[in-house]
């Protein structure tokens, strides 16, 4: 399927009402057809991999032409210098958590990549660092538990950044690590305490929630059969 092609189908299956939508859960629509992402992904299916087609699909600005390049794009083939590039195009929260959880988190630069993002100042850059620790706690099987206990103080560093999309993505990063197993989840949750006692709004929410998710017992249940 060639490149006209594949924007002309995304543009028919448009739906200006689904856009409207979209805009209400705070999405960046100025560029978008209104196409959910089941349609996105059966779209991607039909295509298969191609690195190239990623690229100019990416170079088109459209929402949902970007969320297919990270979809279709062949994640061995990905260099630092593309994600740096794609990074700063990020303008909406599902861009950046589509491109991380179907492309970026399966790079070899992954885990330095949310490191690096999680300390920058710009909105979506930073959202995106944490969008890859929680995402590789639940993708990256192969990690040890010290490469996720490195996130946790900067997880804390940014529980007072009161920006929403960032501290969306805090949060999910921090109940995802707790999820993976027992010991991240003592860990998380004993973090999470402590971020309770910081003086700010955001960290306190972050802190709340991520607690009641994690010593809940549908998750403590899991943890349990998991470790046997």
């Amino acid at each position: 399927m060639e490149y006209e092609e594949i924007l002309s189908k995304l543009k028919s299956m448009g739906d200006p009402k689904a856009a409207e939508g979209m805009a209400k859960f705070g999405i960046n629509t100025k560029k978008a057809y209104g196409v959910s992402i089941p349609n996105v992904r059966a779209l991607a299916k039909k295509i298969g991999k191609d690195h190239n087609l990623a690229q100019s699909l990416w170079s088109s600005g459209i929402h949902e032409a970007r969320i297919l390049a990270g979809i279709v794009d062949d994640p061995k083939m990905v260099t630092e210098e593309q994600m740096e590039k794609w990074v700063k195009d990020f303008d909406s929260w599902d861009v950046c958590d589509q491109c991380c959880s179907n492309l970026f988190d399966k790079t070899n630069f992954a885990h330095g990549k949310a490191i690096e993002w999680s300390k920058r100042r710009e909105e979506f850059v930073r959202r995106a660092g944490f969008t890859l620790m929680a995402t590789l706690a639940v993708h990256d099987k192969k990690a040890r538990d010290e490469d996720f206990i490195a996130f946790l103080p900067l997880i804390k560093d940014a529980t007072t950044d009161e920006r929403n999309f960032v501290k969306k993505a805090v949060n999910w990063a921090l109940r995802q690590i707790g999820k993976r197993d027992a010991r991240l989840n003592k860990m998380a949750v004993e973090l999470a305490k402590e971020i309770q006692k910081i003086d700010s709004r955001s960290a306190k929410w972050i802190a709340s929630d991520a607690i009641g998710e994690l010593t809940g017992k549908a998750i403590q249940q899991r943890l349990k059969v998991k470790s046997r």
